[in-house]
């Protein structure tokens, strides 16, 4: 051993990780930097989606076709139970495309959050052996949620002209409505990631905070006829759920109108969802695949 380095001062590792310019790899960079690193996995994700999505299935018998039986078999529940036992289709326009409508468009944000709250914790394996930004992971669930709902939608286009619907230009307005609850699911699969990470039990509880959103969204009912005017109807037609599946039902059912500011609801929840999911997960950044 030389004179230098046995004479050389003891160097806490983190002084001497300073001293070379290093940095841990998991450290959670500025926000504007995560965006960038984001953006330049955009490929990753995307294809990391697809191909959760040719799998999701693949153990089934019908394979894909579930993407589309479950949400229609809800539908046919629900038929049964509200349209025909409490009579919930009196006084409600072509009542089959407004109750498919809104199965479709809920289950595309309650599947998003489900997803979202096991990005995290059911995929610790791949956080520990690659470095990567973690909200990959929640975009690439949400996407696969929308790759599911594009199926789901051409399906719904189909039931709705059976039902004696016309084609109209309003129909194109389901792609900026369709768009902005993407956002909104986005932000909001973040905040639960976070949240999922840190409490897996979560997982858990959400069916049961998701059924409560659904029956507070108008899925099967219109908030109208059933809800006085007053504080709780404006509430309950302010829910972003509530936002989304009218703004398409608009579009699709000819009778159908949206409630006024719908558009600015819209705008509002996808912006505020997103931003707000987006901070809340990257302040979480370093910690996440610790433990």
């Amino acid at each position: 051993m030389s004179t230098a380095t046995a004479t050389r001062p003891a160097t806490p590792r983190a002084e001497l990780a300073a001293e070379h310019g290093l940095s841990p790899s998991s450290a959670r960079p500025p926000l504007p930097q995560y965006l960038r690193q984001v953006w330049a996995r955009r490929h990753f994700i995307t294809a990391f989606a697809t191909s959760r999505t040719a799998t999701l299935y693949s153990g089934a018998r019908l394979g894909q076709i579930w993407q589309v039986l479950t949400p229609l078999m809800n539908a046919g529940v629900y038929y049964l139970i509200f349209g025909i036992l409490f009579s919930s289709r009196r006084n409600i326009d072509n009542f089959t495309a407004f109750l498919v409508t809104g199965v479709f468009l809920f289950t595309f944000t309650q599947r998003s959050v489900t997803s979202g709250a096991r990005a995290i914790s059911g995929n610790l394996s791949l956080i520990r052996a690659l470095h990567f930004p973690r909200a990959a992971l929640p975009l690439a669930f949400t996407i696969v949620e929308l790759q599911q709902m594009l199926v789901s939608l051409a399906v719904l286009g189909v039931i709705v002209l059976l039902t004696g619907e016309p084609i109209t230009w309003a129909w194109l307005l389901v792609v900026p409505a369709l768009i902005l609850q993407t956002i909104f699911n986005t932000g909001l699969s973040l905040a639960i990631a976070r949240i999922g990470a840190r409490v897996p039990d979560v997982s858990q509880l959400l069916p049961f905070l998701t059924r409560t959103w659904l029956y507070m969204s108008g899925v099967f009912f219109s908030i109208p006829q059933r809800v006085h005017a007053g504080p709780l109807q404006d509430l309950m037609m302010a829910n972003p759920a509530t936002v989304y599946i009218e703004l398409v039902r608009d579009a699709l059912i000819d009778r159908h109108d949206a409630p006024q500011h719908a558009w600015i609801l819209a705008v509002s929840w996808a912006v505020v969802a997103f931003c707000v999911g987006f901070w809340y997960f990257w302040g979480a950044e370093e910690k996440y695949g610790r433990g």
